[in-house]
């Protein structure tokens, strides 16, 4: 497995202006990744996506840095005013931005769930026949990009692995699969070891990532936590400190054969470049010791 680790995991710096998105890519090599991923790019002003796209990748092969992965949103079902056709018309810039990036792959959204406005049924599988025209759509144009696309187990309604493997197999195609997120099951109270055994066959991006874990019956702990869609209280860690079962999830991964990249998405209230440093550390003892 490659590791890398998310632009995403950067951003408590960068959102403040502590760092450019751009330097991203030369702290990444310093600590010791192989890949990075990059998430919703941050624009400075009076920049546009396609010009600073390249910049980054610039900064990128500056330091010998693949970019193995481009993350962004979208939602077949609210997005582009609800037509769901002009969301994938949309996602086709994404789409030329992650080939400047020389991402091979891509992972939008599915959706977030229908709104408190919406008239009619509301569940998972009535949203689901969208979806799949929506990522099928979408995947068919990447295919001839020669970019693989994905959708994340995350956003609480497209989030179980019962959800997940009805969307991988409704939209049946080699070009589209998953992006794991091993952590973010347990925002919809799944256990990640049951969720990643079922879901594995479909993942071709893999996110480390760790969370802290209360009982919704508990004291609320302040800030810094939210809580899971039953209620109870979460809070990013650094891997290998929270209460994800990692090392049972990568060994998983092992016996399936996964070989492609595992990256880290960190979003504790720790200082981000030491909690990225030591959760890279802890990974590479983890992946080490799964079996």
């Amino acid at each position: 497995m490659k590791l890398g680790v998310s632009s995403y995991s950067y951003s408590g710096l960068v959102s403040k202006g502590l760092m450019a998105q751009i330097d991203v890519a030369a702290k990444t090599r310093e600590i010791g990744f192989d890949v990075i991923e990059f998430s919703t790019i941050s624009l400075p002003a009076g920049a546009n996506l396609i010009d600073y796209a390249k910049q980054l990748r610039e900064a990128c092969d500056r330091v010998n840095l693949p970019v193995a992965n481009y993350t962004i949103g979208a939602d077949f079902i609210n997005g582009s005013n609800g037509d769901w056709k002009a969301e994938v018309a949309r996602l086709k810039t994404e789409l030329e931005v992650a080939k400047i990036l020389g991402a091979p792959g891509m992972r939008h959204d599915a959706t977030r769930g229908f709104t408190a406005s919406h008239k009619g049924p509301r569940s998972f599988d009535d949203a689901l026949p969208t979806l799949i025209k929506g990522c099928r759509a979408v995947t068919e144009m990447a295919a001839d990009m020669g970019i693989r696309t994905m959708v994340e187990n995350h956003g609480f309604f497209c989030q179980d692995s019962e959800r997940i493997e009805k969307l991988m197999n409704g939209v049946n195609h080699e070009n589209f699969g998953l992006l794991l997120d091993i952590g973010n099951f347990m925002c919809a109270d799944e256990n990640p070891a049951f969720a990643v055994g079922r879901v594995m066959p479909y993942a071709i991006h893999v996110h480390a990532k760790d969370f802290h874990l209360k009982q919704g019956s508990s004291f609320y702990p302040g800030k810094g936590w939210f809580r899971s869609r039953a209620g109870n209280f979460l809070r990013g860690a650094i891997i290998g400190h929270g209460d994800a079962p990692i090392l049972q999830c990568l060994g998983i991964m092992k016996r399936a054969g996964y070989k492609g990249v595992l990256s880290i998405e960190f979003e504790g209230m720790e200082e981000p470049l030491n909690a990225i440093a030591l959760g890279f550390e802890n990974l590479k003892r983890l992946v080490a010791a799964a079996e």
